[in-house]
């Protein structure tokens, strides 16, 4: 197996999300460092910036889920629909985690899990959604 060096996209480089692991399919766990360039005008994070971390980290894992169901395929995952529930205000200068998860899948639709959690584990937001699976 050859592994091929990838480069973040522009919206991974621009809000500082760093993938940390996606070698099982169908699976990414996923960092980003709070600063205050993303809070909103009371101090915490803004949801939109949240929205933006977990969707990057469930369309990395729909698409391992995709290219290992369909190894030879040129794919692209399009986000269909995605549900986000902001559990705990996310604070200024923190580093935070997302582990994603590809619950149910088939050739044309994924559906994704992920729950976004501080240094010590706790739970400050969680999300669902589907991609659909499209020819490149």
């Amino acid at each position: 197996m050859t592994i091929k060096p990838q480069v973040p996209p522009p919206c991974d480089l621009t809000l500082g999300m760093t993938c940390l692991d996606k070698k099982e399919p169908g699976k990414s766990k996923w960092m980003m460092h709070v600063s205050e360039r993303f809070l909103n005008p009371v101090g915490i994070m803004q949801g939109g910036f949240v929205c933006a971390f977990v969707d990057s980290a469930m369309g990395a894992s729909a698409m391992t889920f995709a290219t290992n169901s369909s190894p030879e395929a040129k794919l692209k995952a399009a986000n269909a629909e995605l549900k986000i529930s902001l559990l705990k205000p996310i604070e200024n200068n923190i580093d935070i985690f997302c582990d994603a998860t590809v619950v149910s899948g088939g050739k044309k639709v994924i559906f994704v899990e992920a729950g976004v959690y501080d240094k010590k584990g706790k739970l400050l937001a969680r999300a669902s959604s589907t991609y659909l699976v499209l020819n490149r």
